[in-house]
């Protein structure tokens, strides 16, 4: 009896396993048999690039939040931050006159103040990451929004005294927000952090420090300054793709990167289970991101009403953690 039970149990363990390992991967070939059986426009390749175009902001940011999660923290700012970084650079052109490189490089700036607080609140006090940046991510959505007072930035707007903005977006940085330009930036961001995190001796820290922080301090590893560099990177990256979201979209709405975080999450804990990898990783984390494009275009091509994407979304997210979370208790 204890030989059969124990036969059951590997397995049930070895299915667990493979679900653990290929169950995103698999599951993105059954939605994409399923949508393009059911709709005659889904397999064509203008709508993979259309795919591929959509999931490109929201990769990026998952990417850096890809980052904070690899030394255990957890970036819940990073839509609010994007928001601001899209606010700044439309208004570096509209209100400002200033070009493409300017309004770019001040825009990541701020982003990069925004990550100095974040590591500076969380290495400071004793709170968790999660509600000191779920705190600061209302900071940041109210700084963005005292920026813009409420409206939404774009040119020949009316400025507050009356007054039509002079200022244009230049035609070089809505190439950006274009096709390919837009993917491929998306691709080097992914590649970029794939290879810091997994081929690099600063990469390899930020996961022991994940893992295991007291141990890590122990080793002689500066826990401080890895997770400072951790939610650097994350604002950046947030900040980054709000730029190209302004690039994309050409203007600056109320809170425009904060639709984005929800995506993220769900996106960089789907990663987590990519080919077993059991911890954040910006390859995992673009699957994820490809996985909730795929559902989001499938749903919408069925004529599925947009208010109720959030709920396929939450209940992705949901599997994914418990998988996830299933796997950790049982390794």
């Amino acid at each position: 009896m204890k030989t059969a039970s124990t036969a059951r149990g590997r397995g049930a363990g070895n299915i667990v396993e493979f679900l653990y390992r290929y169950g995103t991967l698999i599951t993105i070939f059954i939605l994409v048999a399923v949508f393009g059986t059911m709709t005659d426009s889904f397999l064509s390749g203008s709508n993979i690039i259309n795919i591929l175009r959509s999931i490109s902001i929201v990769t990026i940011i998952a990417t850096g939040l890809t980052v904070s999660l690899s030394v255990g923290g957890f970036d819940l700012s990073v839509g609010s931050a994007a928001s601001l970084a899209n606010a700044i650079v439309i208004s570096m052109f509209v209100w400002h006159g200033q070009n493409m490189f300017v309004g770019i490089a001040v825009a990541l700036a701020f982003c990069i103040v925004i990550g100095l607080i974040n590591a500076f609140l969380v290495t400071s006090f004793n709170i968790q990451d999660m509600l000191m940046t779920l705190a600061t991510m209302f900071v940041f959505q109210g700084v963005a929004l005292t920026y813009t007072k409420g409206a939404t930035i774009s040119e020949n707007m009316i400025m507050p005294n009356g007054d039509f903005a002079t200022g244009l977006i230049p035609d070089a940085f809505s190439k950006l927000g274009q096709v390919p330009w837009i993917i491929i930036l998306m691709l080097l961001v992914v590649i970029a952090v794939h290879v810091f995190l997994n081929y690099t001796k600063h990469g390899r820290y930020m996961y022991m420090i994940g893992g295991n922080p007291e141990a890590a301090k122990l080793s002689g590893i500066a826990v401080k300054k890895y997770r400072l560099i951790a939610y650097l990177l994350s604002a950046l990256f947030a900040g980054i793709g709000g730029v190209i979201l302004g690039a994309r979209v050409m203007n600056a709405e109320v809170n425009a990167g904060a639709p984005y975080l929800m995506d993220a999450v769900a996106a960089a804990f789907i990663g987590f289970s990519v080919f077993g990898a059991g911890k954040p990783n910006a390859f995992g984390t673009f699957v994820g991101a490809v996985l909730i494009g795929i559902l989001s275009n499938g749903l919408v091509m069925l004529s599925v009403p947009y208010y109720a994407m959030d709920i396929v979304k939450g209940s992705v997210l949901a599997l994914a953690l418990a998988i996830t979370y299933y796997k950790r208790k049982h390794a």
